[in-house]
């Protein structure tokens, strides 16, 4: 799989990263102070611009929501940073055909339309105030502390193209574990697990119930798989392949979002209360948006139905992906050494890398933040932080 899938991944982490050089984190910030249909559509775009793993959304979401952002737009900003993204896309279009990257779009933006509308009903106005107060300001540094050229300028030059490079490695780092783990476990699963299981846990043959059973068991698989990012397309791949439903393929996929590290996350950001809220609504938009496209698709004639004996190839063959990962693994030594001389190229200006997971943040938007030796280093998220001083707690201690 990751050999069928890597051109694709060369392609879409360098996509992402340019998107992430060129957009303004400032200006996102901006235009998301409100929470009306405007500042939704803004929050998808803004966000499906930003894309990151699930932690580092997670923590974005809660810095535009500490620096003013509205909670439901802040929440939808997180939904498109992971789940309407272009590495996503392009690696469910190889392994599973263009029928699930479309549903990827589609799905997605359903799900931030019932998210919308639900949250407006069942998150109360007092306890977005009351999460608001409990995250202070969190001693955020200053957002316009760092001034960049216009993006226009920025894309043609050196330096704008070495930041590039330097985000899509840096998130390549950052979903190094989680890739690893999809692929490996997703491989697994293909050749151990007897059809009779997958039989066991996706019920079939009762129409309707059992395309709510699938789409409800679906988020339940993503939560305890603790896989996030694109490492969970190729478990996708290997649920399709076992028998569950296309729905239920779509929202394993959007429900990355509820991974069992991420709730502990939401509680500590957001407190118990609402975190319970947020999981229930979460569950709720996720499986009917699954759901919705599944039976959308359906009447419009495009649901996947064949279901492949294996995910992909495991004979090596002449085609149309090996000529393509020929050609892009230049790319790859290409971006590498536009990222290893980014200081070089003038690029860097206002960036730091995450010492933990090795995500590039800008200086001026960090979640997080810490000082080793009277010196400052940032975070992409309160969890790599927490991870930074626990290590350095032991260091002390040893």
């Amino acid at each position: 799989m990751l050999w069928a899938t890597f051109w694709a991944l060369v392609l879409g982490f360098t996509l992402a990263g340019a998107v992430q050089a060129f957009v303004s984190r400032a200006e996102m910030q901006r235009l998301l102070g409100r929470g009306g249909p405007r500042e939704i559509a803004r929050a998808s775009v803004l966000g499906a611009a930003s894309s990151s793993c699930s932690y580092a959304a997670s923590a974005m979401a809660k810095t535009l929501f500490q620096r003013g952002a509205d909670f439901v737009s802040s929440m939808v900003f997180m939904f498109a940073s992971t789940n309407l993204v272009v590495e996503l896309g392009i690696v469910l279009w190889v392994l599973l055909g263009w029928e699930f990257a479309l549903a990827e779009f589609v799905g997605g933006a359903i799900m931030i339309v019932l998210f919308t509308l639900l949250a407006r009903v069942v998150l109360r106005q007092e306890e977005t105030d009351a999460a608001r107060e409990r995250l202070g300001d969190g001693d955020l540094p200053d957002a316009d502390s760092v001034r960049r050229l216009p993006w226009r300028e920025r894309l043609t030059s050196p330096a704008g193209w070495a930041d590039a490079a330097s985000y899509a490695f840096a998130d390549v780092k950052m979903v190094r574990k989680e890739i690893a783990a999809g692929y490996l476990i997703a491989g697994f699963l293909a050749v151990l697990v007897p059809v009779s299981v997958w039989n066991a846990v996706f019920i079939s043959g009762h129409g309707f119930w059992t395309s709510l059973e699938n789409v409800i068991v679906g988020p339940f698989i993503a939560m305890i798989s603790f896989v996030c990012s694109v490492g969970n397309v190729p478990l996708a791949a290997a649920l399709w392949q076992g028998g569950i439903s296309f729905g239920g393929v779509i929202s394993f996929i959007f429900a990355d979002l509820l991974a069992i590290p991420l709730l502990f996350i939401y509680r500590r950001y957001y407190g118990g209360r609402l975190t319970l809220k947020l999981i229930v609504v979460f569950w709720t938009v996720m499986s009917a948006a699954g759901l919705v496209v599944e039976y959308l698709f359906r009447g419009l004639g495009i649901e996947p139905t064949e279901r492949p004996t294996s995910v992909v190839p495991t004979t090596f063959e002449w085609n149309y992906t090996t000529f393509l990962n020929i050609v892009f693994g230049p790319v790859l030594v290409g971006l590498w050494w536009l990222a290893r001389n980014q200081r070089r190229l003038g690029g860097g200006a206002g960036y730091a890398i995450d010492p933990v997971c090795g995500m590039q943040v800008e200086v001026a938007h960090a979640p997080a933040r810490s000082t080793r030796d009277g010196t400052l280093v940032y975070f992409c998220s309160d969890h790599c932080r927490d991870r930074f001083e626990a290590a350095r707690a032991v260091e002390v201690k040893a």
